[in-house]
């Protein structure tokens, strides 16, 4: 039953952030359409498992950050430094994550171009 609750819980959230913020969305998106791209450029299981899991890491970070985004902004909704600093290192998180997702993806492009070997 517990694992039941937890999906649920889990859902609603996905869908909860699906709806109201925009960077997720946006990344929700980048992942239906990778995946097809995922099966055109993957050349093994192991290319495609890094391309799919870099982009669903990306999403997770992003789930993080605006999770500390909206605490803080309930906890002193007027600007102040400490909180601003919270906020942009939750940011260089997900920046940390876009450059994995584009090392994952560019090597796997390279590789298929025959730019570069395995």
């Amino acid at each position: 039953m517990r694992l039941i609750f937890a999906f649920r819980n889990t859902c609603a959230g996905l869908l909860h952030a699906g709806r109201t913020e925009r960077a997720v969305q946006e990344e929700m998106v980048l992942f239906v359409l990778a995946l097809p791209m995922v099966w055109l450029l993957g050349s093994g299981l192991w290319d495609r498992v890094a391309m799919i899991g870099s982009i669903l890491l990306l999403l997770a970070v992003e789930l993080l950050n605006t999770c500390a985004e909206k605490l803080c902004d309930h906890v002193t909704p007027e600007i102040h430094p400490q909180v601003k600093i919270v906020k942009d290192m939750g940011s260089a998180a997900v920046f940390c994550a876009i450059l994995i997702c584009l090392l994952i993806w560019g090597g796997v492009v390279l590789i298929r171009l025959g730019l570069v070997t395995a």
